[in-house]
C-alpha cells in the first residue's frame, strides 16, 4: 500500500503540469483569437472528438489490430533473431551491423514497397509495423545476452544443465530487464508507424480518417487522431510494464544484495 501511495506521489507533478498546460492552451485559443483552422483549443477537440466518434472508433478499432498484431510479431520475431545471431558469430559478424543500420530506414521509403506487395490491405500494414518493430528488439536481445557475465553460464554448466538449457533458462533470464528496453523502445512507434503505412496507402484506419481530416482543413480533428495514437500508445506502454512486472518482477528485486556493503 506504501509503494502504491508512493508511485501516486510521484505522478502527482506530472499530473499538475498537465492540467497547467492544458488550460494555458485553452485560455491562448479563447484570449488571443488564434484561429481554429491554425490551431484549436482543448475544448473543440474534445467536441469534434464526441461528434466524429461514430467514425473515429472503427478507425481506432483497425488501426489498433493493426498495431498489437504487428507488435506481437515484433516481439517474437525479433528475439529470435537475436537469439539466432548471438549463438551464431557468422551471422552476428556479417548482418549485426546492417541490422543496427536498419533502424534508421526511414518509413517512407519502405512503405510503397510493401504497397505493390500487398496492397491496401491490412495485412501490409501489421507486416510494415512487424518489420520496424523488431529491429530495437533484436538489437536489444543480442546485446543483453552479450552482456551476461560469463559466471552465470559456467555455474549452470558446472551444474550439469546443457547449454541450450543454459540459453533459454539463465542467459535469457538475466538479459531479460534489456530485452525490455528493447520492447519498449518499439512499443513507443508501433501506432505511429500503423497510422503513417495508413496515410501513405490504405482504405481504413486512423491514418486515413487523419488524411479525410487534413483535406478537409478539420484541425481540430487532427487533433483528435493524435491524441487516440497517444492513448493507444500508453494502453500498449502499460501492457509492456505489467507484462515485465509479472515475468520478471520488480526491478528492485534484481539488485545484488552485496553491492551496497
Amino acid at each position: 500500500m506504501a509503494e502504491a501511495l508512493q508511485k501516486i506521489r510521484h505522478y502527482i507533478p506530472t499530473a499538475i503540469a498537465v492540467i497547467v498546460l492544458v488550460a494555458a492552451w485553452e485560455i491562448w485559443c479563447r484570449v488571443g483569437n488564434v484561429s481554429p483552422t491554425m490551431i484549436s483549443s482543448p475544448s473543440e477537440i474534445v467536441d469534434a472528438t464526441i461528434d466524429t466518434w461514430p467514425t473515429l472508433w472503427p478507425a481506432t478499432l483497425i488501426t489498433a489490430y493493426e498495431g498489437f498484431v504487428g507488435f506481437a510479431l515484433a516481439v517474437v520475431c525479433g528475439i529470435m533473431i537475436g537469439i539466432v545471431f548471438y549463438c551464431s558469430r557468422v551471422l552476428n559478424a556479417a548482418f549485426f551491423p546492417l541490422l543496427a543500420a536498419a533502424q534508421t530506414m526511414p518509413l517512407i521509403t519502405i512503405a510503397p514497397l510493401f504497397i505493390i506487395w500487398f496492397g491496401f490491405e491490412i495485412s501490409g500494414k501489421i507486416a510494415i509495423v512487424a518489420v520496424f518493430g523488431l529491429f530495437p528488439i533484436a538489437v536489444q536481445t543480442i546485446r543483453g545476452l552479450e552482456s551476461v557475465p560469463q559466471f552465470y553460464s559456467d555455474v549452470a554448466l558446472t551444474c550439469g544443465a546443457t547449454p541450450v538449457w543454459t540459453l533459454w533458462h539463465v542467459k535469457l533470464r538475466v538479459a531479460a530487464r534489456q530485452i525490455y528496453g528493447g520492447i519498449r523502445i518499439s512499443a513507443a512507434y508501433i501506432f505511429a508507424t500503423a497510422a503513417t503505412a495508413e496515410y501513405l496507402g490504405a482504405r481504413k484506419g486512423l491514418g486515413i480518417w487523419l488524411q479525410a481530416a487534413y483535406n478537409s482543413f478539420r484541425t481540430p480533428l487532427i487533433f483528435s487522431a493524435t491524441f487516440v495514437i497517444v492513448a493507444l500508445t500508453a494502453v500498449l506502454m502499460l501492457l509492456v510494464n505489467a507484462s515485465e512486472l509479472l515475468l520478471l518482477g520488480p526491478a528492485s528485486e534484481d539488485e545484488d544484495p552485496d553491492a551496497q556493503e
